[in-house]
């Protein structure tokens, strides 16, 4: 009966990672077959007999999409130092200070992460045109922020309170300040939170296209969703450069997950608390 069991257990398991998995190794096929075989009924096929790295080439010989990943790569790694730094003092004061209102407060920053992008991005661009920074890494950086940051301080606040208020007690005991209590006690405590936090900052920053999209149109500081997105021509479209180009942009995010899951797991299970 166990046998069974764990029989059926493997197999949900296989099943389920194959279809989570589906989208990725179709474009990997797609990615790597003959412009061939991308149209007709061989197009439908999960494997090709001439494989070909023609699209990978392409797709750094064709377009600038070296400079689609460097922009990419200094919007999401500035808004995500500055998001966190930002959510870190935020959500410690809510979670660590007494004073009224901080439920309201806490809601209210969550709410703001509940509307669509779509209605605020006219107001957005009109306020980043004002001032001069449409088509520049600030003029996605602070978008960018306005929807990171919500959901930042209500993951840490999660975190710095399941910090044992005894720590900071022997903290001031000691004579530290509250700030040498946050930046020598708290912080590395709430390390896990922060860099699972972190983590999630950066990808939701690396994927998002409506702001990229609408704010910067000029052609070198497009971002990689951007970019991607405008290799289809007036009459064709690439699909194998398309499925190239989201290989390359998704094994960097993969190959960071993987680096750090045990950090990522120990964040997402058991908060800030060491033994």
């Amino acid at each position: 009966m166990q046998k069974k069991a764990g029989f059926l257990f493997y197999l949900f398991l296989f099943v389920f990672v194959f279809v989570v998995m589906f989208p990725f190794l179709w474009m990997l096929i797609t990615s790597i077959k003959p412009m061939t075989e991308l149209f007709g009924d061989s197009s439908f096929t999960p494997y090709t007999q001439n494989p070909t790295f023609q699209n990978f080439i392409s797709v750094f010989v064709n377009y600038p999409f070296l400079r689609y990943l460097w922009n990419s790569f200094v919007v999401s790694s500035i808004t995500t130092i500055y998001t966190v730094f930002i959510a870190s003092f935020a959500a410690y004061a809510i979670a660590r200070l007494q004073f009224k209102g901080k439920t309201f407060i806490l809601g209210l920053v969550l709410s703001v992460s509940m509307f669509p992008q779509i209605a605020t991005i006219s107001p957005i661009y009109i306020f980043l045109k004002n001032l001069g920074l449409t088509n520049s890494y600030l003029g996605l950086i602070i978008p960018y922020t306005t929807i990171t940051l919500p959901l930042s301080i209500w993951i840490l606040v999660t975190f710095f309170r399941k910090i044992p208020f005894d720590l900071e007690e022997a903290a001031h005991i000691d004579g530290a300040s509250m700030l040498q209590t946050y930046w020598k006690v708290i912080l590395p405590l709430a390390a896990p939170g922060i860099f699972t936090t972190s983590i999630l900052v950066f990808i939701s920053a690396w994927n998002e296209f409506l702001f990229a999209l609408t704010i910067n149109t000029e052609e070198k500081f497009k971002t990689v969703p951007v970019g991607i997105a405008m290799f289809q021509g007036q009459f064709t479209i690439p699909w194998g450069e398309i499925a190239a180009a989201t290989i390359v942009v998704t094994i960097p995010l993969v190959l960071l997950v993987l680096a750090f899951q045990r950090r990522i797991v120990s964040g997402l299970t058991s908060g800030s608390v060491k033994e």
